[in-house]
């Protein structure tokens, strides 16, 4: 009875954004409620690695590491803004100097110097910037990183709290007074200052990879109107998933051949679901979903909620859900059904409630709460990311889960690193080394070209209980190091083939297994601030 008033609780307290939950109830005890048995570390009759038995990928949009984490830990503090103080021996991250801000070169078409430029707060809403394959490429200018003004800046004009920033907007970063609740995390967990998106380009490779590590071998039987967002059947861009009623004009999907991580995890029965907002259809017009749904930002302007080019899964015959069926049964959760694995945003909570929370989910935000500029804010994002989490910690399988936060694409934000090309590539979208070049595209993964990478470095953090405590890790990783922890964790092969998994950098340096998994940190998803926490001693 305790665990199951402790669920409604839960999901009480994520419905009312968790603003007001009393801090006792949000520290209880929850180990050994409801449907959760000590199985050593087992799940689903399957051994894991680390006493990780459920991994939650929170999967945003469109941020580059300095855009949330460039002047971390210091924060401008000005009032009537939530405030952050970072906690003392916080270690340094390879972020924007005050030499870095002062001799900044970063020019536009006309040779204007633009500089990197605090946003505050009330300048949450901005434009979404160019961030697509070859203009990426070209604001790195061979490994300069002085172009992003010319080839990425979107125009602001639309958003009257940074119009004047002109293509100017491009070089703005957020502090802790903004970006709270990220910074915070990263105060009581762990996160990483040296870790990239897999190739150049935009949501649609992103999300690609952070389940396959592939954007190669597309089927041009699938391609329609795709242009130059396929080349050499590598996905460059944002066509939409051809395993998708909601698809638009352009749309591919990928070869039989290829595989992702949920076709890993069925072949061991390991159980998995992708959970996306706005999944279930507004309506079904001649046995074909309409994805027409919205949520309002906080703003109060409704978004619609769907996004097809966001959801990966639906690229692959193998675990698409075409016309958006819902599981028979809310035991169907993780398991293979009419849903296939593809789900409404909502089952996730619903399944967590029930005790049936499944190995490996990823969650994708309604657009109103993903971040992604000109239809979300850092705010928006802030609300959904802090409710999650604030829900898993609420749940009695807590303290053998960890929570990744990672992003799809940077979104063409201004960034000062520039990391290796791993994986070189010679095409004609090509111009990261020179035009048409990549690294001279020799040696590239199973010979395939036009997936130029590592692109921009991105944010990444990992909360739980076993991540290590205001930690910044070095280590060298990309979107497709998160499908290496799971093919490590649950003792999966390489997907390989091709796959960026074969030299994956991997991210077990963030986390301690030593610690005894009771840490939680709860945070006003409002303001981003800590309302109650608990440390490894369960005090």
């Amino acid at each position: 009875m305790i665990g199951k008033n402790l669920r409604c609780m839960a999901a009480l307290a994520l419905a009312a954004n968790l603003a007001f939950v009393s801090p006792s109830y949000l520290l209880a005890d929850n180990k050994g409620q409801d449907k959760k048995q000590d199985k050593g570390n087992d799940n689903g009759g399957y051994r894991t690695t680390t006493p990780i038995k459920h991994l939650v990928i929170i999967f945003q949009e469109n941020v580059s590491f300095d855009h949330y984490f460039g002047s971390y830990p210091e924060a401008t503090n000005p009032p009537n803004e939530p405030k952050f103080e970072a906690k003392d021996n916080t270690p340094a991250v390879n972020g924007l100097i005050q030499g870095l801000i002062d001799n900044n070169h970063n020019h536009d078409a006309k040779n204007n110097i633009f500089k990197p430029i605090r946003l505050d707060r009330s300048q949450n809403y901005t434009c979404s910037n160019g961030h697509n394959y070859t203009p990426e490429q070209q604001a790195f200018d061979s490994g300069l990183l002085d172009a992003f003004p010319e080839f990425t800046a979107c125009n602001p004009s639309a958003f009257p709290n940074v119009s004047a920033l002109g293509a100017g907007i491009v070089m703005g970063y957020y502090d802790g007074n903004t970006v709270t609740a990220m910074w915070n995390y990263a105060q009581h967990f762990a996160m990483s200052d040296n870790s990239f998106d897999t190739n150049f380009g935009p949501s649609t490779p992103g999300a690609i990879n952070v389940i396959s590590g592939m954007t190669g071998n597309a089927d041009p039987a699938t391609a329609t109107n795709t242009g130059s967002d396929v080349v050499n059947n590598s996905v460059l861009n944002d066509p939409d998933p051809f395993y998708d009623d909601c698809r638009g004009s352009e749309f591919v999907g990928m070869s039989s051949s290829n595989k992702n991580i949920g076709d890993l995890l069925n072949a061991q029965g390991i159980t998995w679901g992708w959970f996306q907002g706005g999944f279930t259809p507004s309506s079904v017009v001649a046995g074909k979903a309409v994805c027409a749904t919205t949520t309002n930002r906080l703003d109060g302007t409704p978004e619609t909620a769907y996004s097809a080019h966001h959801n990966p899964f639906e690229y692959y015959a193998s675990t698409a859900n075409i016309h958006h069926t819902p599981p028979a049964s809310l035991s169907e959760i993780g398991h293979n059904g009419p849903a296939n694995h593809q789900y409404d945003l909502s089952y996730f909570q619903q399944a967590a409630l029930a005790g049936d929370l499944p190995a490996v989910s990823y969650l994708k935000a309604n657009r109103a709460q993903d971040g992604h500029p000109s239809n979300s804010s850092p705010l928006d994002e802030q609300v959904f990311v802090a409710n999650t989490i604030n829900f898993l910690e609420s749940l009695p399988e807590w303290d053998e889960t960890a929570v990744i936060i990672a992003w799809d694409d940077s979104d063409g934000w201004y960034d000062h690193v520039a990391g290796p090309l791993v994986n070189p590539s010679k095409s004609s979208s090509d111009a990261a080394t020179g035009p048409g070049n990549c690294g001279g595209g020799i040696g590239a993964l199973a010979g395939l070209q036009s997936r130029c990478g590592y692109g921009p470095r991105l944010p990444f953090l990992v909360v739980s209980p076993f991540a290590k405590k205001n930690f910044v890790d070095n280590t060298l990783t990309d979107q497709s190091s998160v499908i290496r922890f799971i093919e490590d964790n649950w003792g999966l092969p390489r997907i390989g083939n091709g796959s960026f998994d074969v030299i994956a950098g991997p991210i077990d340096n963030m986390f301690d297994f030593s610690l005894n998994g009771h840490r939680k940190v709860f945070l006003d998803p409002l303001t981003g601030q800590v309302v109650a926490h608990q440390d490894d001693q369960g005090h």
